[in-house]
């Protein structure tokens, strides 16, 4: 407002204005709050999206991994069940070899 318009306003009206304009500014402080909070909770989830994928990407190496052990284990096995069954019969060096290419 110009200042002409200001001076031409009694005192009640002046503080009437000052009320509505305290009120708006508390409002608008809460919004702003409420906004900032927003935008907090959503970097943190930003944050741990990008975490939750490094651990994804790091379980998957352990299972890969764990998988290769696992593999190797039951190849060692059943060369020892095929060596221990194999020297009876003299088959051994097949089943060995047959042994390997399924694992």
């Amino acid at each position: 407002m110009k200042n002409d318009v200001l001076r031409r306003l009694s005192r009640t009206e002046l503080l009437t204005m000052l009320r509505d304009q305290e009120l708006e500014i508390s409002e608008l402080k809460a919004e702003n709050r409420r906004l900032k909070k927003q935008l907090e909770d959503r970097r943190i989830k930003i944050e741990e999206s990008g975490s939750i994928a490094e651990a994804s990407l790091k379980l998957t190496s352990i299972f890969v991994e764990a998988q290769k052990a696992i593999d190797l284990y039951r190849a060692n096995c059943l060369v020892e069940s095929a060596s221990s069954a194999g020297s009876a019969d003299g088959g051994t060096e097949r089943e060995e070899d047959r042994i390997q290419e399924e694992v």
